[in-house]
């Protein structure tokens, strides 16, 4: 029982976070995209804005592929991800924030993430909104090694239920990952 309300506050906090940065599907919100090109390709630094100039993304680009650390803001200005990347792929420690709904300012940390070539790597660290630790996975090269979780309330998991954990977590966070990245995808410079 812990459990499935562990999965379900976690699901109502990642689609909380997503909408924060996601933009509604009426309208569509229209950004104005800072970037340069190099032989047809997106090539040094990258900012995405909206059209009242707020900073939504910021970035860089070399020969077309994300290099170096993008970071991501709500619409009200909130820091709520950084993420690394070498190539296209994610290497470094990714962070993810909390932020309340139609807050300016990122509450605390929500999750810390190490990374090499996309894969895991290290001991991910995840906290609960009340700011208890949530969770401790280590991982060797995206192989999930030891799972420790606890409740809100700082209940420790079972090993079983902490494993289950683990892999919920890793599938909500891809999919937020993803959410972040096709927003980039779809404001990159035009190169023609």
């Amino acid at each position: 029982m812990v459990v499935e309300k562990e999965r379900l506050r976690n699901l109502i906090g990642a689609v909380a976070l997503a909408l924060t940065l996601v933009p509604s599907a009426a309208p569509a919100q229209q950004y104005d995209v800072v970037g340069a090109c190099r032989a047809g390709v997106p090539n040094g630094a990258y900012e995405l804005r909206t059209a009242d100039g707020r900073l939504r993304a910021a970035g860089a680009f070399a020969q077309g592929r994300k290099t170096g650390t993008f970071i991501f803001w709500s619409s009200r200005g909130a820091r709520i991800a950084v993420i690394p990347y070498d190539g296209d792929a994610r290497t470094g420690t990714v962070a993810l924030w909390y932020v309340p709904p139609g807050a300016n300012r990122e509450l605390r940390r929500k999750l810390e993430a190490p990374y090499i070539d996309d894969a895991l790597h290290g001991i991910k660290r995840s906290w609960h909104a009340n700011g208890a630790r949530r969770a401790e996975y280590r991982y060797d090269h995206g192989i999930l090694i030891e799972a420790r979780a606890w409740s809100a309330s700082g209940v420790p998991l079972s090993d079983a239920d902490s494993r289950s954990s683990a892999a919920s977590d890793l599938a909500t966070d891809e999919r937020y990952y993803a959410s972040l990245e096709q927003i980039v995808r779809n404001n990159v410079p035009r190169c023609e």
